[in-house]
């Protein structure tokens, strides 16, 4: 049985009232149901707000560059080597061998320019990298070197070379400081010096080279040196005018003139390592640097009887 009652001058029955009153609930639900949820943080004002960075810095992109001819057994130790110890690093990296060729004298430091041209858009550093150098100590990082070029192969720490001013063998260097000094000098055909004449481009730019701290071996356990002198003999050759030539500095040549063809281009696997071998042809002017041939020795020899 129903009763109704008086509100604001209205009879209202009961049971009408009870049906309102749910029908208001009911739509009053259905209302907070959909306003988004706030959280404390949401309702500070903005510049309060905690800011999270959805950003994981990446890191740079290292190009080993390993002028090259002849030296396969090298490179069969050298790809799975240096994949074992840039991955415990967590490197980002590639290898790139950069095959000389034609029948000119062996020229590294024209390959390393060749090599970086080659790279630089996808790299953000190289590793100027001789195949026949092998890093054993963990602590030969070979992080970016934002600051300045580092010298992985140190005269402390190489088998060979002591000098101080020696930057052979494995040398990092970033992109914008290889373009500041201009790259290598083309002039050095045969082997030797042309580490030398880059020092001297480095110092010139206002740049300094450092050396991996905390290194505790030495010169005899510190890299694994692969060459075999007798079976890979060294062409220290000099011919025309090159020993006049290449004992000063360059002010002229690098990576802006360096002239080179590519005869081919070719992803390799060692182990199922992958790597890339660009085969490249150097070109040589004869007027400017005519020991990229010497005479034979023996022809001169035989000739002069």
């Amino acid at each position: 049985m129903s009763t109704s009652f008086k509100f604001m001058g209205f009879r209202i029955n009961s049971s009408k009232c009870l049906t309102i009153c749910l029908g208001l609930t009911f739509v009053m639900g259905c209302y907070l149901a959909v306003l988004p949820i706030q959280s404390e943080k949401d309702a500070l004002p903005k510049a309060m707000r905690p800011q999270i960075s959805s950003k994981v810095p990446v890191k740079k992109r290292l190009a080993v560059l390993v002028p090259f001819r002849d030296r396969f057994e090298e490179l069969l130790e050298f790809v799975p080597h240096m994949y074992n110890f840039l991955n415990k690093q967590r490197i980002p990296f590639d290898i790139f061998v950069i095959q000389q060729s034609d029948s000119f004298r062996f020229n590294r430091a024209s390959l390393i320019n060749v090599g970086f041209l080659l790279t630089e858009k996808n790299h953000d550093y190289i590793a100027m990298h001789d195949v026949d150098l092998l890093p054993l100590n963990d602590n030969l990082k070979y992080d970016y070197p934002a600051y300045g070029p580092i010298h992985i192969s140190s005269p402390e720490t190489h088998p060979k070379y002591h000098y101080n001013t020696f930057i052979g063998g494995i040398l990092l260097i970033k992109r914008e400081h290889f373009q500041l000094v201009k790259g290598m000098s083309n002039n050095y055909w045969g082997w030797g010096l042309e580490d030398d004449e880059f020092y001297v481009r480095i110092k010139d730019a206002g740049l300094s080279v450092s050396h991996p701290a905390n290194i505790t071996t030495g010169t005899e356990n510190t890299f694994k040196h692969v060459h075999d002198k007798t079976y890979r003999r060294r062409d220290m050759r000099k011919c025309y005018n090159q020993r006049e030539v290449t004992r000063r500095r360059d002010r002229k040549t690098g990576i802006h003139d360096v002239r080179y063809k590519i005869k081919g281009e070719h992803t390799l696997t060692i182990n199922s390592l992958p790597l890339t071998v660009y085969s490249v042809e150097l070109l040589c002017d004869r007027n400017a640097t005519p020991w990229c041939q010497c005479p034979d020795p023996k022809k001169a020899s035989s000739n002069t009887k």
